[in-house]
């Protein structure tokens, strides 16, 4: 098993610019006391994501300094998880754990800077595409992964497809109480702050979308009165006028402002199986129709099919019921799995392949 996570590592890593996503993420929280994440990955090149399972007590290798697989921290996983990869890699850039654990890395290449790791802290550190991964495997709540993170090191090891650079990232987390924290490396620096809204996108830091937020004090769900002027009124043209303003472009502050509003908006009332399908329907005003954003090959995004980023996949999680549900770009199909039926101690990885043709629910 260690020499096929080498292979597949080390293959991967020189072939695939493979964290290049710019993406949005959120938080329900169920009137049952469940919570439902939603996110969705944008990509400029196609990333062919597998939803890939992962049992207990299996052995895995961590990326050091040098890029190499085995050079780094070696951990064997405690919990199962299940979650999306990218292009066969042994790393995850979605998923849940057995334990509710539940979140994602997201892009962030104008502010992520890793730490500088000595070769005789090489054996405690990790690359950044691995810190998900290793949150999922070894920790059950964020008060553990707070703890676990300041232990170790993640450290600068390189993809040489990605102009030989680190993998942009940072990591958002919620557990099954409701926690919720985002992990960034700033200037070589670890930071870990508490999400107290639970939505994250991409740059700037976190800390500036949160100081972000008071630029739209004006918004509310509640509807408008009609506006009186020296004694004429101006009624608003339709409903939705409370929420006028609300930025509805695929910049991450706009994202991370939509995200917010449209997640704080739900009744406080739904269930979580209800708040799963709000979820699909809030996921919906993120998803990148083919086109809206091209991008020139210069780019580093771009690649893809006629150089376009689209929403090559959603995923809604319910972390009280453990099941991680999700939706690819070829189709409206909605795909889950239950992480209550994982053989939690098979021996290897498991792959599913969820690329399945468009189906459609007969009427006549």
């Amino acid at each position: 098993m260690k020499r096929v996570l080498t292979v597949s590592i080390a293959t991967s890593l020189a072939l695939s610019p493979i964290m290049s996503q710019a993406c949005t993420s959120f938080l329900l929280k169920g009137s049952d006391g469940g919570f439902v994440y939603g996110r969705t990955m944008e990509f400029g090149l196609p990333l062919k994501s597998q939803l890939t399972v992962i049992p207990r007590n299996l052995a895995m290798l961590g990326i050091g300094p040098d890029s190499k697989p085995g050079t780094g921290l070696g951990w064997t996983s405690k919990y199962a998880v299940a979650g999306m990869n990218g292009l066969g890699m042994p790393v995850l850039v979605d998923g849940m754990n057995e334990k509710g654990l539940v979140g994602g890395l997201l892009n962030a290449p104008n502010t992520a800077v890793y730490q500088v790791v000595s070769p005789v802290d090489a054996a405690n550190s990790i690359a950044s595409i691995q810190m998900l991964i290793y949150a999922l495997t070894n920790f059950a709540t964020v008060d553990e992964v707070k703890v676990g993170f300041n232990k170790i090191k993640v450290n600068r090891s390189i993809i040489p497809a990605y102009n030989n650079q680190s993998a942009p990232v940072r990591m958002t987390l919620h557990d099954a109480n409701g926690k919720s924290i985002v992990i960034e490396y700033l200037q070589g620096e670890l930071v870990i702050t508490d999400n107290p809204i639970g939505v994250m996108t991409n740059d700037p830091s976190f800390r500036d979308q949160l100081n972000n937020i008071g630029n739209y004090a004006n918004l509310t769900n509640v509807e408008r009165k009609a506006l009186v002027v020296d004694g004429a009124t101006y009624t608003p043209p339709s409903s939705g006028s409370g929420l006028h303003g609300l930025p509805g472009d695929y910049l991450s502050p706009s994202r991370f402002i939509r995200a917010l509003f449209l997640s704080k908006s739900v009744p406080s009332n739904y269930s979580t199986v209800q708040q799963t399908n709000t979820a699909w329907h809030i996921l919906g005003s993120f998803d990148i129709p083919p086109g809206a954003i091209s991008l020139p090959a210069s780019n580093a995004y771009g690649g893809g099919v006629g150089g376009i980023e689209i929403t090559e996949w959603s995923i809604v999680a319910d972390n009280k019921n453990k099941v991680y549900y999700l939706k690819m770009f070829n189709n409206t199909n909605v795909q889950s799995f239950d992480l209550k039926k994982i053989d939690v101690n098979a021996k290897e990885l498991k792959y599913y392949d969820v690329n399945k043709p468009q189906t459609y629910i007969s009427i006549n």
